[in-house]
């Protein structure tokens, strides 16, 4: 049990770990703040009711069963926590906003601090690490604490679960995705967590034994729970950025037959080191520096090659945007062997403006370097155009 309550906490603080990667810049949104918080106090209530914890609580402080009122109190933070996380998502107006925070706070504070004083009230000398919510079903304040931390979390659960559902129906992509990971966590929670307590507990007040389901049941099915909410936290704020790395290293892969031929002619300072960027960063610099080559080069661009090339490739069948690009390459091909042969540049050099040049990002560029990647056509058009304009 102790693992697989750590192995949900560790899951949780990663999340909010994720989430919160860009303290400067997250601390600016209250929403990013939430979101953290709520992860990390979900994180901070299995770390302490697991039974190692509960256990070590308990010799610290020399009271038994003190972590059952600690534990307690943190999932009541962590549902007051809940309510926060979806007055900030739905927005609004700041003061409207703010009020209903505090109002969520007003609620919540009084039963942390009632959860506290029902234990101090109550007789429970008996150490219980894994059952005490039934041991205890019976003994005065006991009672009517584990009842109240349990009304306490079901009722922020369930509203949660609610403005999930009505959110869901009007959003749309991952933000819908991650709604409906978050409403499978929180239902996991009611009907494998919460629903499994209170009939262990009704079951003790009505004289019959159903513990099994608060202590073997209850913790993998909230601890399930926490994992989806967690995907479902994370999903839509990570997810659109792993997609852009993910193009981003694909070009910069695909760039790199233009990046080889022409990387002797930039003059861009190169990165401190390259190793650990980020694919958009060594992509932008890629960029930077292949069109820092390609200003080098236009004293040898040559239109007679160009032109010549862009026959043939017609000829050959191809349509008129892939004839140009195939054109432009090999006149870049021509221009950057003659530039590494230590030739002049020529007096008078083409005009031509290439359409990797034109258009804005990465897409032109890539083109072109395709085009030098297909070396037996390149190669082909690029000396017979050379023998032509230089024999």
């Amino acid at each position: 049990m102790n693992l697989v309550v750590y192995l949900a906490a560790g899951v949780f603080g990663l999340s909010a770990a994720v989430l919160f990667r860009r303290p400067c810049t997250a601390v600016r949104n209250p929403l990013t703040v939430s979101t953290c918080v709520s992860i990390a106090l979900g994180s901070l209530v299995f770390v302490c009711s697991a039974p190692l914890t509960l256990a070590t609580v308990n010799d610290l402080t020399g009271i038994p069963n003190f972590g059952a009122p600690l534990t307690y109190g943190m999932l009541s933070a962590y549902s007051c926590s809940l309510l926060v996380l979806l007055i900030h998502w739905r927005g609004g107006p700041p003061e409207q906003v703010r009020r209903m925070v505090l109002r969520s706070v007003a609620a919540y504070g009084p039963l942390i601090v009632a959860v506290v004083v029902l234990f101090a009230l109550a007789d429970a000398r008996t150490e219980r690490l894994t059952d005490l919510d039934t041991y205890y079903a019976n003994t005065p304040y006991l009672r009517e604490m584990i009842l109240l931390y349990l009304i306490g979390h079901s009722a922020a659960t369930l509203m949660m679960c609610a403005l999930c559902v009505k959110w869901s129906r009007e959003v749309t992509g991952l933000l819908r995705t991650g709604l409906r990971l978050i409403l499978a966590g929180l239902l996991l929670d009611v009907v494998g967590f919460q629903l499994t307590k209170y009939t262990a507990v009704v079951a003790r007040w009505s004289g019959h034994d159903l513990d099994l389901l608060s202590t073997t049941v209850a913790p993998p099915m909230a601890s399930l729970g926490a994992l989806l909410c967690s995907a479902g936290f994370v999903l839509p704020r990570l997810l659109p950025a792993a997609v852009a790395h993910g193009h981003s290293l694909r070009d910069y892969r695909r760039l790199r037959p233009l990046w080889a031929r022409v990387r002797f002619a930039s003059t861009a300072p190169k990165p401190p080191s390259s190793w650990w960027q980020l694919p958009q960063a060594r992509l932008h610099w890629r960029e930077v520096s292949i069109h820092d080559a390609l200003l080098a080069l236009a004293p040898y661009f040559d239109d007679r090659v160009r032109e010549r090339a862009l026959d043939a490739a017609l000829r050959a069948g191809r349509t008129a945007h892939e004839a140009r690009i195939a054109a432009e390459a090999v006149m870049l091909a021509d221009a950057a062997r003659r530039a590494a042969a230590g030739e002049e540049p020529l007096r008078t050099p083409s005009g031509h403006r290439l359409h990797a040049t034109e258009v804005s990002g990465t897409s032109g560029l890539v083109q072109l370097a395709q085009a030098l990647a297909r070396s037996p056509a390149v190669t082909t058009l690029s000396e017979g155009t050379v023998r032509t304009s230089h024999g």
